[in-house]
């Protein structure tokens, strides 16, 4: 049996046996709102947090986070324990698609609503699905990289991709996005596509690494999340790389603003995290008093270019930064 399905059984084993939730109809036992994150290391998901804590508040909740640091095994157990605590109600960034089905489950069973905020689930029981329009959004930054190697005439090099796990939805449709991008603008030489798994600026450094050695034609690159990116522009400035391709990037961190401005990034699909927060937290409260938010709420993602940084930074210090810009 493999970990996914270890998981499963154990959440259908817990739903079957009322799992340290006691009876299935009881009322919640605290005014709290838990949030079962991927990891907070990640600037993404802790802006998210900063969303969901604030619109909680306001609406008269405690809050708690709870970080499963990227393992879908601790997701299953920070679950298992705001629901034994008695928690009013969920918000979940899941770990995968595939694994969220067991949280869901075992929330089903003990009736707390759940709100997904982003990457999504395979299946099960949720109030709310709050996620960022993630195919548009890439699909906007390969057209600015697709440019911008036009200006250089380096059309004819390959691109690289380090993504996030494509068993996300998410990640799924970030590459199906870009690629479509890169082949309406002719554009169809891949370096090869590396998936990450530690989400850290010092993994993508090795992928990167290993792709401008097996690809000196290499002249652009899409890194499918923020700190990662760092990783990435670190082996390109210790390969002497710097000048001969160009990066393009996913979401945001205070770092981006003067990589934009000075071109070291070309382009980031910035989701505004920090407002998908505050839309999980309305959706949650909304269920909770007996309301019906809308199945999915689709926040837009703002395509930040060298270009047009200056233009849209106001907007964006809130609704990507969290107010965590200097």
């Amino acid at each position: 049996m493999n970990r996914r399905s270890l998981l499963s059984a154990v959440a259908s084993l817990a739903v079957a046996a009322g799992f340290a939730f006691g009876s299935p109809a009881r009322a919640a036992e605290t005014k709290e709102i838990v949030y079962l994150t991927p990891g907070l290391d990640l600037p993404f998901w802790r802006y998210l947090s900063k969303g969901i804590e604030a619109q909680a508040k306001k609406e008269g909740y405690s809050y708690t986070a709870l970080d499963s640091h990227n393992s879908a095994e601790t997701q299953l157990k920070n679950a298992q324990d705001a629901i034994a605590r008695g928690v009013a109600g969920i918000a979940i960034s899941p770990t995968d698609s595939s694994t969220a089905p067991s949280v869901l489950a075992l929330a089903a069973r003990a009736k707390i609503p759940v709100v997904v905020a982003d990457i999504g689930t395979n299946s099960g029981e949720y109030v709310s699905f709050v996620i960022s329009d993630n195919k548009e959004g890439a699909h906007g930054v390969g057209v600015a990289l697709a440019e911008a190697l036009k200006e250089k005439g380096w059309t004819d090099g390959s691109i690289g991709l380090i993504t996030i796990s494509q068993a996300r939805k998410n990640g799924q449709a970030r590459t199906g996005g870009f690629r479509d991008a890169m082949k309406e603008a002719g554009i169809t030489k891949e370096a090869g596509l590396q998936q990450m798994q530690s989400y850290t600026a010092d993994e993508t450094f090795k992928f990167t690494q290993d792709m401008l050695t097996a690809n000196p034609d290499m002249r652009g690159m899409f890194i499918q999340t923020d700190q990662p990116t760092i990783g990435a522009l670190r082996a390109i400035k210790a390969a002497h790389r710097e000048g001969t391709l160009l990066v393009a990037a996913f979401d945001g961190i205070p770092d981006f603003v003067d990589l934009l401005k000075k071109g070291e990034i070309v382009a980031s699909g910035m989701q505004q995290p920090y407002l998908m927060g505050v839309k999980s937290g309305e959706a949650l409260a909304k269920a909770l008093a007996g309301g019906k938010p809308d199945k999915e709420i689709l926040v837009p993602i703002v395509v930040a270019t060298s270009k047009n940084i200056d233009q849209i930074l106001p907007t964006i210090k809130q609704t990507v930064f969290a107010d965590e810009l200097p």
